[in-house]
């Protein structure tokens, strides 16, 4: 990823991506250590099938054992938790994708770019809330990226989209919002959006400064 970003958006982009990422990482986890004793933290999961078949009741012996396919209570384990993900997986991709084809010819990059431009005071505030959503995968948002900046796009603007939409893509928050409880989807959607603009200003003074 980084001799991707080096080689379509150069090189302040790339290491500049990367020490963002460390961060956002960084700040998400501090944030979440002071917050330990609430209950999104304590109990982040959704009360669902997934994983349930190791619970008392189901039979499913413990320990490791690789030859599963000997046992049966193993096998039945493994298979109702193959369906189980499978159905979550396909859910989420289903709405995320299609989401995705009609963001993208609803809100063309030209419209986006004419909002986000450097002399813009609501560029990198528009770029995550609007842009991460769009972002479908870290590859394919090069080049879209690279798009916008030639458009007029600021630099700032274009880093807190490539470091929030790992997170608040459309496909990164239906993946897990089957598995996690609403307040704990809050709580990771707020860090990634908080982060995102602080990295996103950072970045646009740094790149003014020494540009």
């Amino acid at each position: 990823m980084l001799t991707a970003t080096w080689a379509l958006l150069g090189p302040g982009f790339a290491i500049g991506k990367m020490l963002a990422a460390f961060v956002l990482g960084v700040f998400s986890g501090v944030m979440t250590a002071l917050l330990a004793r609430t209950q999104m933290v304590q109990n982040p999961l959704r009360t669902s099938g997934i994983g349930q078949v190791g619970l008392c009741g189901t039979c499913m012996p413990t320990g490791h054992y690789f030859k599963i396919w000997r046992d049966p209570a193993r096998m039945r384990g493994f298979g109702e938790n193959l369906v189980s993900t499978t159905k979550t997986v396909v859910i989420c991709l289903t709405f995320a994708f299609s989401a995705e084809f009609l963001l993208r010819d609803l809100l063309p990059p030209e419209v986006l770019t004419a909002y986000v431009g450097a002399d813009s005071h609501y560029a990198i505030p528009l770029a995550v809330l609007v842009g991460a959503p769009m972002y479908l995968d870290g590859l394919a948002a090069l080049p879209l990226v690279q798009g916008l900046l030639a458009l007029g796009m600021s630099p700032g603007a274009a880093m807190a989209l490539l470091v929030s939409g790992g997170a608040v893509s459309i496909w990164g928050v239906m993946a897990v919002a089957l598995v996690l409880r609403p307040a704990t989807i809050v709580l990771f959607v707020a860090l990634a959006v908080s982060g995102s603009l602080v990295i996103g200003y950072v970045f646009q003074a740094l790149w003014t400064l020494f540009s």
